[in-house]
């Protein structure tokens, strides 16, 4: 099944976490669909046992379809540019040095 076809959009750039909460909102149809694509493809232990007992939930009438949106997109924030630091050199702090020998503000360890 191609990945544009999938019932969570993006499903494949998703944490455990957030296909978790995104399969809730999914029937038995979509909640299989997953987990078929998931023993074809990355096959991760984690995301199909969720999806497992996400069904079985299903299937047994414990749990039902939450009524969220599984195709919205990611709220996870986006990595930024490779590279990029909000950093800059007019917020970076002060250079700073360390002691030679000890700390001279501590008796503890005296300087020599």
């Amino acid at each position: 099944m191609p990945v544009h076809e999938l019932p969570i959009s993006d499903y494949d750039e998703l944490p455990a976490g957030s296909v978790e909460s995104r399969a809730k909102a999914l029937n038995q149809q979509g909640v299989q669909e997953l987990l078929d694509y998931e023993r074809h493809h990355a096959n991760r232990v984690q995301i199909i046992q969720l999806l497992e007992h996400r069904l079985e939930s299903l299937r047994s009438g414990e749990a039902t379809p939450s009524g969220g949106d599984p195709a919205a997109p990611s709220p996870a924030a986006s990595p930024g540019e490779p590279g990029a630091s909000p950093v800059t050199p007019q917020t970076e702090g002060p250079p700073q040095n360390p002691p030679s020998q000890g700390v001279p503000t501590n008796p503890a360890q005296p300087r020599t």
